[in-house]
């Protein structure tokens, strides 16, 4: 028997958190699912020698299927990771003309820039503090006003008077 060749040529991907980063009161803030969801942008991360950060693509519906938990839940998570300075959007999501979404692209503050040689990232998370969270990008609202820039009917609840409606049955008893 030989030995499976498939097996020797992989190589594990990892990523490693950073105890002080972890200790900060920024990271004791998060929920759960934020502090989930950080390892998993870190994994997208290609490293020093192929630095990508400022570029890093995950979308919530990937983030949601690896986390297993609602769009909601994994939105709601890159919403804190923003607000506590974690991540930054370097480009916000948007819906081309053609209709193909794209995802946002972020910045792990943590992270130096491929424009930034030998510096350190803008580590924003350790400038916050309670009640002081840094602005949250949130996606375009696309057509607020509804299908072909109509809007769409509401109802409203008027004192008027009812219509009264009869039939055939209410109509020969009376």
């Amino acid at each position: 028997m030989g030995r499976d060749k498939r097996n020797e040529k992989r190589v594990e991907h990892w990523t490693k958190l950073v105890r002080n980063m972890m200790e900060e009161p920024a990271w004791r803030a998060l929920s759960s699912t934020a502090q989930a969801l950080y390892p998993w942008l870190r994994l997208e991360w290609h490293g020093a020698a192929n630095n990508n950060n400022g570029r890093i693509c995950l979308s919530v519906r990937q983030a949601a299927d690896r986390l297993g938990v609602s769009y909601n839940t994994a939105a709601k998570g890159f919403r804190e990771l923003q607000a506590k300075g974690f991540i930054a959007v370097t480009r916000p999501p948007k819906l081309g003309t053609s209709g193909v979404a794209s995802s946002p692209l972020f910045e792990l503050t943590e992270i130096s820039l491929p424009t930034a040689h030998g510096e350190a990232g803008r580590r924003l998370y350790k400038q916050w503090s309670e009640g002081a969270d840094f602005p949250v990008v949130k996606a375009p609202v696309h057509n607020p006003t509804g299908k072909g820039g109509k809007t769409k009917p509401c109802l409203k609840n008027c004192d008027e008077t009812v219509v009264d409606f009869a039939t055939r049955m209410t109509e020969a008893t009376q």
